[in-house]
């Protein structure tokens, strides 16, 4: 045996060694989630009433804790039949087949050829030979070996990429509940003002009747007159304003719901007991794992961070592995025998020698890159604490705004009957009735406005705690969890405060 020939018989052994050790390289930064100082409480839950017990908190179904059936029927078609919605889970369908084409770039490449030509001259037809015939069948395969961690880093990349995508349609469809909810609130609240001033539209009928009965008898003035038909024709001007304003929201809400609005119709419905569920509020570091947009935001660092080990593997040279193999002869019946085939087998090395500081430039770009996408992260992380500060806040001072404006309803409704009262004994002038009815109306107004308003910032506590979502819920998602996060102190992930 050779010396020559014992190399060849060795050479494939060491490089399945190569390959072997190198294997489990890749080259560029391993993940860490971004530090965020997360408090340990929120500042305006001081004094919170928890739910209890903990089984209270919202799940997916988070609008269920109020209790309307109308509105479980309503907020189940958002999945179902909202446009944006729609449009997010198409995108996340893309995101997955990108990461399916990625997975495929760790298998051969087969590809098949099959060719037949008969050619021939004017010059040679002398000979007797003026036309030939070739037949070739052939196949051949390409294999890139993953050396580096290149194909790896662009599948973590493009895994990052999808999950972000689904977090972005859980958020879709969080924010189109929301929206929805709130508007299905707002409509049931303007049901009631507009049932309050239609009843109110009736008794100031009433009353002008019986004013213009006793100016009839000339025991009132003209001005009497005016003043009680300015009345009623101020509030139908205000209960045709709230028409307007529950036609806009019942069509808002068939639109969530992907109807036209003509196609679409919600009956007025008076006397709704609408009940404004208690909010367990739990610890501030689980908003990392409650809220989908941080969850996005988190995917997108991790996508930033792939990247750059895609864009250093760049530096190596990259091997492929190609065969090829087949037959060529002029006669089909005699195409498949061994004196006609042909093959051929070898790696290739590819290796940038220079390229003017290109590549190091697109290093650059990736890791510029990732620190946007943490400092997007961690604002992400701020903006939505604030949220929920913002919305304990409210919730809190419109518990005490409620009670003041009860009490001071319950007072202007008194001052008016008396008022009325003392009209009708001749005591004051009709002026007089009309300020404090007017009075009256505005304070019970005020006070569906307000019960409106807690609603409504119900529904924007819940969703900014995340609605019952579970960052669990990404599929296939290798994400620390926030202890884990907090334990990691490195270098390469500093806190807000730094």
């Amino acid at each position: 045996m050779s010396a020559s020939t014992s190399i060849f018989r060795l050479h494939p052994i060491a490089l399945a060694c190569l390959f072997s050790l190198l294997a489990g390289c890749a080259v560029g930064p391993d993940y860490q989630r971004p530090r965020v100082d997360m408090p340990v409480t929120y500042k305006e839950a001081a004094g919170w009433k928890q739910a209890s017990p903990n089984d209270g908190q919202p799940r997916s179904a988070w609008w269920k804790t109020y209790g309307d059936a109308q509105l479980d029927a309503l907020l189940a078609q958002v999945e179902i039949s909202n446009q944006n919605v729609a449009q997010y889970a198409a995108l996340y369908s893309q995101a997955q087949a990108v990461v399916r084409q990625a997975n495929a770039n760790f298998y051969p490449t087969v590809t098949g050829t099959a060719s037949g030509t008969r050619s021939g001259n004017a010059s040679s037809s002398s000979t007797g030979k003026s036309v030939s015939n070739d037949v070739t069948v052939s196949g051949s395969a390409s294999w890139e070996l993953d050396l580096w961690g290149k194909l790896r880093r662009t599948r973590e990349e493009d895994q990052a990429s999808a999950q972000a995508s689904q977090a972005d349609l859980f958020n879709a469809v969080l924010s189109a509940q929301s929206s929805l909810a709130q508007d299905y609130f707002a409509l049931r609240i303007l049901d009631e003002r507009i049932h309050l001033y239609e009843q109110t539209v009736v008794a100031y009928s009433r009353y002008l009747r019986i004013i213009e009965n006793k100016y009839a008898d000339a025991q009132v003035s003209r001005a009497d007159v005016a003043q009680a038909r300015n009345q009623l024709e101020s509030a139908n001007a205000s209960l045709q304003d709230l028409a307007w304003q529950r036609a806009q929201y019942e069509h808002a809400i068939a639109i969530l719901i992907g109807k036209a609005p003509a196609a679409f119709n919600l009956p007025v419905a008076i006397g709704t007991t609408l009940r404004i569920p208690e909010v367990p509020v739990g610890l501030a570091s689980t908003l990392l794992e409650r809220r989908p947009d941080i969850a996005s935001s988190e995917r997108a660092v991790a996508k930033a961070n792939a990247a750059i080990g895609v864009a250093v593997a760049a530096y190596y040279p990259d091997l492929t592995l190609s065969a090829s193999a087949g037959f060529e002869n002029s006669s089909a019946s005699k195409l498949f025998t061994v004196p006609y085939r042909f093959w051929s087998l070898g790696p290739s090395f590819t290796q940038t020698l220079f390229d003017g500081g290109s590549n190091k430039s697109k290093v650059d770009q990736a890791r510029a890159s990732y620190d946007s996408a943490v400092a997007s992260y961690r604002q992400t992380v701020l903006t939505a604490l604030g949220e929920v500060e913002d919305y304990l806040a409210k919730q809190r001072i419109l518990e005490l705004e409620m009670g003041a404006q009860q009490r001071a309803t319950t007072a202007a409704i008194e001052s008016a009957r008396v008022t009325r009262d003392q009209y009708d004994e001749g005591k004051i002038d009709y002026l007089d009735v009309a300020t404090t009815e007017a009075t009256s109306l505005s304070a019970q107004q005020s006070l569906w406005q307000l019960e409106g308003t807690q609603l409504t910032t119900s529904v924007q506590l819940i969703v900014a705690l995340g609605g019952g979502w579970q960052s669990e819920s990404l599929a296939g998602a290798a994400m620390p969890t926030a202890s884990d996060a907090a334990a990691k102190d490195t270098a390469a992930a500093p806190t807000l405060n730094k």
